[in-house]
């Protein structure tokens, strides 16, 4: 009898050896249980046929083809990555709504001996125990923002906060993106649905009693949205606020953006959109610098042309508590552990007002 999970929580912490997805691959990419292996019921492309045959010739003959490619395929999966597991295994299987495609899949484990099961409601019933979460109603968590200008290494002091005992959500880290024109990283960015899935994740595995220290970001990151629910708790959260010298930002930046910033040809199809609002003068400046392989040179201007009057104007429409302005002298790992050390001072006082 399929398991009925009622909250994020329960499926998250379902108790399962392994957590089997028999969508397609295509499915599977898109958003999955965290966790979860992808061992497909049905291909990409055996998944369009039968839904053809379903649809223009019948759903009878549909079914039974169907079930032909399923029952070959999951054996080849028991023939291959399933061939080690012993007779206590206990897999959890789910499909796109908990039908077909993981009864059949788990009928033939349980046939095996092993105990298997599968989620009442299938990836259905996740994601909308995701959403549920994020949009449905107000967030019980309290954000703290940590703010500064562009370069002030703030992502890259989440982690010294995280290992200092701070509850902290790295934003750009789940969304794959630095949250600027030049913010693309490695991999590119998820499906929303897929950072939605990454951010309740993340923040269920935190105590919502404790203030949580997040990088004050847009409501847009890259391509991917914030849900409501998060950015109305981040725009009710005060602010701590990462001041560094510009040589000091400068010089981490051409470090951090270094295989985006130097490439001349990704520079300039990056800073394009920005030639009506900068000015083709300027724009050119800054793809010369990279021609010229001067990245801290051009990451000092871009910070200087671009980057600090967008921060000055949105800091002047958008005006929060700030609990502490921390300075940073230098941005290596021993200014960024001082740094560190200030948040973690005001994040304790505000956390523990009894302790000021």
């Amino acid at each position: 009898m399929p398991i009925e999970f009622t909250s994020l929580d329960a499926i998250l912490n379902h108790g399962f050896d392994t957590v089997i997805d028999v969508r397609s691959p295509a499915e599977f990419a898109e958003d999955h249980i965290p966790g979860a292996i992808n061992l497909p019921a049905l291909s990409n492309e055996q998944r369009a046929q039968v839904g053809t045959i379903y649809k223009q010739i019948s759903a009878f003959d549909g079914r039974k083809i169907g079930a032909g490619m399923v029952i070959r395929n999951v054996a080849d999966h028991i023939d291959g990555p399933l061939m080690d597991k012993d007779g206590s295994w206990q897999p959890l299987v789910y499909c796109w709504r908990g039908g077909q495609r993981s009864g059949v899949f788990s009928s033939l484990l349980s046939e095996i001996g092993w105990r298997s099961q599968t989620v009442k409601g299938g990836y259905t019933t996740f994601r909308r125990l995701v959403k549920a979460g994020l949009y449905d109603v107000p967030l019980a968590h309290r954000f703290i923002l940590l703010d500064g200008y562009t370069g002030t290494a703030k992502t890259e002091i989440l982690p010294r906060l995280a290992a200092r005992g701070v509850q902290v959500i790295d934003l750009e880290g789940l969304a794959g993106h630095r949250g600027s024109l030049l913010g693309g990283m490695p991999g590119g960015q998820p499906s929303q649905k897929a950072f939605e899935t990454r951010l309740a994740t993340a923040l269920n595995a935190l105590d919502p009693t404790r203030p949580v220290v997040i990088e004050a970001e847009s409501s847009k990151i890259g391509r991917i949205v914030l849900p409501a629910s998060v950015w109305a708790a981040m725009l009710a959260g005060p602010r701590i606020v990462i001041k560094a010298p510009m040589g000091a930002r400068a010089g981490y930046l051409a470090k951090a953006y270094r295989e985006v910033i130097e490439d001349p040809d990704v520079v300039a199809a990056k800073l394009a959109p920005l030639r009506r609002l900068r000015g083709h003068a300027t724009v050119d400046r800054w793809i010369a610098l990279s021609h010229a392989g001067a990245l801290v040179d051009l990451s000092h201007a871009l910070m200087v042309d671009h980057y600090d009057p967008s921060y000055a104007k949105s800091r002047r429409i958008d005006e929060r508590e700030v609990l502490a302005d921390v300075t940073a002298e230098t941005l290596d790992d021993a200014g960024q552990e001082r740094a560190a050390d200030a948040i973690v001072r005001a994040v304790t006082a505000f956390e523990r007002p009894d302790l000021r």
